[in-house]
């Protein structure tokens, strides 16, 4: 037994076996592809083949581990064995058309093994790994602004409601819907509401035509729709650009960054055949 397991161990680590299983890898990838456009008996066969060499990789791998607790504290380990759980469960045990759904996209994700397939992409999950605690405080400190801004949105620039607007109102509402509508025409009043706000203060941090929600307001200011100034409107809207796009965003960037860079500096004192955070990559 002990000889089988030094083999298992031998065969596990050997890089033509990893090589050899990122293979199989992209092949399923490629498949996964395939069956969105047909379903056929020679796709579901192959497969078949590629989840029997994935479970034969977990055997192998299982019986390679110091033990039983080894095996299980690795966090790839037990990704790679849920995924392949998964995939052996049949679809015509749910009758329920959304569970079904829902097990398809589970097993779409056997397509995230490729992230255990080179050192380099180990690396990144490492990063984006240790980056959570800080991104955690960033995000925090980012929704804080999201949500200040969000009310000031409301509160400023808000247009009324069809059942409070006067008449002349209404005359100038559909002036505003010839002259400046809505970029899709169906959406809706861009600080309407709260959660609406929030979802234009992302747009516009993408940069996706904030500039047209701003010349949109300004016509509105200058129908009387809402009783803000332009320079209010447009102050609002590029302080806003400059704080979220150039300042929360680099606050990210420089925790993903500067992990990235103790990472590195912990890969240098790693073997090159060392798996990274293989153990434990939580």
């Amino acid at each position: 037994m002990n000889s089988f397991k030094q083999w298992c161990k031998k065969v596990t680590t050997n890089k033509w076996f990893d090589r050899a299983i990122t293979l199989v890898i992209l092949l399923n990838c490629f498949f996964i592809g395939v069956e969105t456009y047909s379903n056929n008996a020679t796709v579901a066969l192959l497969q078949s083949i590629i989840l029997g060499i994935f479970t034969i990789e977990i055997i192998l791998r299982f019986i390679a581990a110091d033990s039983v607790k080894s095996f299980f504290s690795g966090g790839w380990n037990i990704f790679d064995l849920s995924l392949v759980l998964i995939s052996y469960i049949p679809e015509n045990l749910f009758a329920n058309g959304s569970a079904m759904m829902a097990l398809r996209v589970l097993r779409v994700f056997r397509v995230l093994r490729l992230l255990r397939s080179a050192r380099e992409i180990k690396l990144i999950i490492s990063v984006l790994i240790k980056s959570l605690s800080a991104l955690f405080y960033n995000v925090i400190f980012f929704f804080i602004f999201v949500y200040l801004f969000a009310i000031i949105g409301v509160n400023l620039f808000r247009l009324p409601s069809e059942q409070q607007m006067t008449a002349e109102q209404r005359v100038n509402y559909e002036k505003l819907q010839e002259i400046a509508p809505n970029a899709p025409s169906n959406s809706p009043d861009p600080f309407g509401t709260l959660d609406e706000a929030f979802f234009t203060l992302f747009r516009e941090l993408t940069g996706e035509d904030w500039t047209d929600v701003r010349y949109n307001l300004v016509t509105a200011s200058q129908l009387g729709l809402i009783k803000v100034s332009p320079t209010v409107i447009t102050t609002y809207h590029v302080l806003w650009f400059i704080l979220s796009a150039f300042l929360l965003l680099n606050l990210v960037v420089g925790a993903i960054v500067n992990n990235y860079q103790v990472v590195m500096e912990e890969s240098k004192e790693t073997p090159p055949d060392a798996e990274v955070d293989e153990s434990n990559p939580n």
